[in-house]
C-alpha cells in the first residue's frame, strides 16, 4: 500500500471512530450507558468499572486523533510508522464498529467485536516492538496512545463479557456472580501478564489495565452492586498487572522512557 493511501486510510479508521463516538455520547442516538437496557451502564455488573474511569477514553481519543493528523507530516514517515498503518486504522474502525453494533442492542456481537480490536492492538504493539520509536513525540503519539488502548480495552472486554452474561440471565448478586467475577478478574491479571511478557512490560498498557480494574474495585466497594469480595480481587488483578509489567523492566534492565518498550533492536 503506498504511502498517501495508507495515510487516508488511517483518516478513515478515525473518521468512523468519530461516527461512532457521535452515537457513543450521545450526540446522535442513545449513550453507550442507556443501551441495551442498561447492561453497559457503571452499575449493571460486578465486573463494570466505576464512571470516572472511562475518563480514560478522553486521553486516548485525544492521542488517536493527534496520531492520524501527525501521522501526514514527514517526520511520521519511517518503516515503523507505516507499518503499523492498516492495523491502527483497522483498530479505530472497530472502535467505531463497537459503538454502532451496541447503539442496535446487539450484545454478543459487541463482544465479538471488542475481542477483536483487543487482538488487532495486541499485534499492533507486537509490530512496533520490533524496534524502538524514533523520537519522543513518536514514542507519546505512537506508543504511548495504543499501549492505553491496549490496555483499557483489554479491561473493557472483560466488563463486555459479564455485561452479555447478565443479559443472557446470570444473577448479579450472590455467590456465583461474586465466583464468576473473580474468575474474569483472574484471567484479566493472566491476560496482563501475558502482554507484559509478550510487549516487554510496556508502562502505558499496565498503567491503563491497573486503572480499569483499580476503578472495578472502587466500584464493588463503594458504589451498587457492592461485593467486597470482587473489590479485594479487582485490587489484586490491579496489583498484579502492575507488578508484572514492573517485574518485566527490571529484569530486563529497562531503564528506558516510560512508553517504549525494553526489548527490540537498539
Amino acid at each position: 500500500m503506498a504511502g498517501s493511501a495508507r495515510r487516508w486510510t488511517v483518516a478513515g479508521g478515525a473518521a468512523l471512530m468519530l461516527l461512532g463516538t457521535l452515537f457513543g455520547f450521545g450526540l446522535i442516538g442513545t449513550p453507550v450507558e442507556r443501551s441495551i437496557g442498561g447492561s453497559l451502564a457503571a452499575t449493571a455488573t460486578l465486573i463494570a468499572p466505576a464512571t470516572p474511569a472511562f475518563s480514560i477514553w478522553s486521553v486516548i481519543y485525544l492521542g488517536l486523533f493527534a496520531y492520524t493528523v501527525w501521522q501526514f507530516f514527514p517526520a511520521a514517515r519511517t518503516a515503523r510508522v507505516a507499518g503499523i498503518a492498516p492495523l491502527a486504522a483497522a483498530s479505530m474502525a472497530l472502535n467505531g464498529a463497537w459503538l454502532l453494533v451496541v447503539q442496535a442492542g446487539l450484545i454478543w456481537a459487541s463482544v465479538a467485536v471488542i475481542a477483536a480490536l483487543v487482538v488487532v492492538l495486541g499485534l499492533l504493539l507486537r509490530r512496533l516492538s520490533a524496534e524502538p520509536p524514533a523520537s519522543a513525540i513518536e514514542a507519546l503519539l505512537v506508543d504511548g496512545t495504543f499501549g492505553l488502548y491496549l490496555g483499557w480495552s483489554s479491561v473493557a472486554t472483560l466488563a463486555n463479557v459479564t455485561a452479555a452474561l447478565v443479559a443472557a440471565g446470570l444473577p448479579v448478586s450472590g455467590v456465583l456472580p461474586e465466583l464468576s467475577a473473580v474468575a474474569v478478574l483472574a484471567v484479566g491479571a493472566a491476560l496482563g501478564v501475558v502482554l507484559a511478557l509478550i510487549l516487554g512490560g510496556r508502562v502505558a498498557i499496565a498503567a491503563a489495565m491497573a486503572w480499569g480494574l483499580s476503578w472495578i474495585a472502587v466500584g464493588r466497594l463503594l458504589v451498587a452492586p457492592e461485593s467486597a469480595v470482587v473489590g479485594v480481587a479487582a485490587v489484586l488483578a490491579a496489583v498484579v498487572v502492575a507488578g508484572a509489567a514492573v517485574a518485566v523492566r527490571v529484569r530486563r534492565g529497562a531503564l528506558q522512557p516510560a512508553f517504549a518498550r525494553t526489548g527490540g533492536r537498539r
